[in-house]
């Protein structure tokens, strides 16, 4: 398996790169409209696809977000989950299986993770080729091919207001063929978030995993 996503990534390497869209007004007014946003706070919807299986699972939940990289993803349906990330560590809670796993916050900190593109945090013109592919359901769909390919991240799509620049919603495919889309819901920009919101604590008598000096793959966060 190793050998094979090798091989993939020395073709996309070599693959002819689709236009650049660096220029594009509407990729400045995004960069620009996050570069000024501090804080959000939204419901989020999640389709999980796995193409060998062909499974499809849905979640709901809240995402708060704070500059530089604070997050709180909590899932609320189908199975409870809470994670928080902050600079320091990324707390990762399962109630129903009483445990939490503690993990290093450079996991979330690659333009290639759905947090980063979901939160506008992505660096959409050093780190991607962009394809405007015009009006789609009200919004502007824009397709990212990564320029370093890698297996977590095929390609991207974001679907984003015009007006705004705000991100609603963000798919993301792998090598694999799964696909990761979250779709934004009562987006609220620059609201005021609970002091307490980006801090965690384990309860007592859970299972603590701490992997802060381990290298675990992104895929095992918010999927």
């Amino acid at each position: 398996m190793r050998a094979l996503v090798l091989a993939f990534l020395a073709l996309a390497l070599c693959a002819p790169a689709p236009a650049a869209s660096a220029a594009d007004p509407l990729t400045q007014t995004i960069q620009a409209r996050y570069e000024k946003l501090q804080a959000f706070s939204a419901g989020f919807t999640q389709t999980l696809s796995h193409k060998e299986s062909g499974s499809v699972e849905q979640r709901q939940g809240t995402l708060l977000f704070q500059k530089p990289l604070r997050i709180r993803w909590q899932t609320a349906r189908p199975h409870e989950e809470t994670l928080v990330v902050t600079d320091r560590e990324i707390w990762d809670y399962l109630p129903d299986e009483d445990v939490a796993y503690r993990y290093p916050p450079s996991l979330v900190q690659d333009s290639r993770s759905i947090i980063q593109v979901i939160t506008g945090q992505a660096a959409l013109t050093k780190d991607f080729e962009i394809k405007n592919e015009g009006q789609d359901d009200g919004l502007v769909r824009l397709r990212l091919y990564p320029k370093d390919p890698s297996p977590q991240m095929v390609e991207a799509v974001i679907w984003v207001e015009r007006n705004t620049g705000y991100i609603r919603r963000a798919a993301i495919t792998d090598f694999y063929g799964n696909g990761n889309d979250v779709r934004l819901t009562s987006f609220t920009p620059d609201a005021r978030l609970e002091a307490g919101a980006f801090s965690f604590t384990p309860p007592k008598g859970i299972e603590v995993e701490d992997r802060i000096d381990h290298k675990v793959p992104e895929r095992e966060l918010f999927k």
